[in-house]
């Protein structure tokens, strides 16, 4: 039988022994066996022990039962062999099928789509992301009541008006309408926020500092390619992020001003990493705080070149960031952990225009990383000379504070500013231009 034995001995207490189960039908993008250890990944992410791996190949889905009903009394077999408490599948089970799994198993039954909902539940840390991970929950579970007791019972409670006790406790009160009344609520308070983000986000386009985002798959090194800007540049150390080997160890977007030095400044967003089959609930609810995304001058593709699927994984990206609507923001694709290759590759090192090799861990990668970003953000900065009157010292202050000054003369009529500067300014400054190139 397809069954792999991942423990045979009983693991702490603290963590809860799971089966997983997958199908290959041979319609996924990605590689089955990949996918299945992604799982493993996943279900260690959210403290849990996997002991054991189910999977069929099968032309199409069991529309009852997901699987084959063999297939249903193999993995109740490894169930009690294993002492597993929870089995889950790598997909997303319709609530159908999720009820009759946990009527023949005997056991709850999640899917990948709550286990990642689970993951970001944890991760969760500012009230955005809380309002957020918890409208996902409630609109994903809300289709899913009738039979899902069990599996509420395992679920940790939802934060807001419902987190005094925990789902399971409130199983047989947590009704449909009381869900509706909450997404309602979390409808509006997300509301409130998005309009405080947007007047975040209006300040910053009025400072015209470049926005440049990190995207990619999770775990590819983003967090760690921001905490080595934020070291290089002397920033304070408590403007770091959590960096971990693991699968969304950050869910929080974070935004952080690198000052490179002469005004060259530019705003460096952290956001959520993304996955295969990353749930479209998720996506949807997260939609405000990806908008960083969609904002952003230049996206910074992060792809950890040392994984034998980056390939895939840079896909799953693209086919994201498509569907949010940032398909066609410039990008600068940044193969991270090159020292980590089998067969070495010569890094730091440029390739075209938009491609780089780097180890973010160290410096010479930071610094090549950088003055290719600088290039990119910066590329309608144009240099030109103003001649500026001295009594008219505010368009001089203006230009010290938002270009990049390269001379500076003190001449009978004024002074004399050779800078670097947008076109926008040279436009509205044009009256003291003296020249341009």
């Amino acid at each position: 039988m397809d069954m792999e034995n991942e423990n045979s001995t009983k693991t702490d207490a603290s963590y809860e022994r799971v089966l997983l189960v997958g199908v290959d039908d041979g319609t996924r993008k990605e590689d089955f066996v990949h996918s299945m250890e992604e799982l493993k990944s996943l279900a260690k992410a959210c403290f849990m022990e996997p002991v054991g791996v189910v999977t069929q190949k099968m032309e199409g889905i069991n529309k009852g039962l997901y699987i084959g009903t063999g297939k249903v009394k193999e993995v109740k077999e490894a169930v009690s062999l294993l002492e597993a408490v929870l089995v889950i599948f790598d997909d997303t089970l319709t609530p159908s099928q999720l009820r009759n799994l946990q009527k023949e198993l005997g056991v709850p039954v999640m899917d990948r789509t709550s286990l990642i909902l689970d993951i970001f539940e944890t991760r969760a840390r500012t009230r955005e992301a809380k309002l957020q991970v918890e409208s996902a929950k409630l609109k994903y579970l809300l289709p899913r009541l009738v039979g899902m007791h069990e599996a509420l019972t395992r679920q940790g409670g939802t934060s807001g008006s419902m987190s005094s006790r925990g789902a399971g406790e409130k199983k047989l009160e947590l009704d449909r309408r009381r869900i509706e009344h909450r997404i309602s609520e979390l409808s509006r308070e997300l509301d409130e926020v998005v309009k405080e983000r947007q007047v975040q986000r209006k300040k910053r386009k009025e400072a015209r500092v470049p926005m440049v985002a990190l995207v990619g798959y999770t775990n590819a090194g983003k967090s760690t390619i921001m905490n080595a800007m934020i070291d290089s540049y002397g920033m304070d150390q408590e403007k770091k992020v959590l960096e971990k080997d693991m699968l969304f160890a950050t869910l929080d977007t974070t935004v952080r001003r690198i000052s490179t030095g002469n005004n060259r400044d530019f705003l460096l967003s952290d956001t959520v990493g993304f996955i295969h089959r990353l749930p479209h609930s998720l996506i949807k609810a997260f939609h405000s705080t990806l908008e960083e995304v969609l904002n952003a001058d230049l996206l910074l593709q992060i792809v950890d070149y040392s994984d034998p699927h980056y390939r895939e994984q840079m896909n799953t990206t693209r086919e994201t960031l498509e569907e949010l609507g940032a398909g066609k923001i410039p990008m600068i694709t940044v193969f991270n952990k090159a020292d980590r290759l089998e067969e070495p590759i010569r890094y730091p090192q440029i390739v075209g225009e938009d491609k780089i090799y780097i180890s973010a861990k160290e410096p010479e990668s930071l610094t090549l990383l950088t003055d290719m970003i600088l290039e990119k953000v910066y590329a309608e900065y144009i240099l030109a000379e103003f001649l500026i009157p001295y009594e008219k010292g505010n368009v001089a202050s203006y230009f010290m504070e938002h270009s990049h000054i390269i001379s500076q003369e003190y001449e009978e009529k004024g002074i004399l500013i050779k800078t670097k500067c947008h076109k926008a300014d040279q436009e509205k400054y044009k009256v003291y231009l003296v020249r341009k190139n």
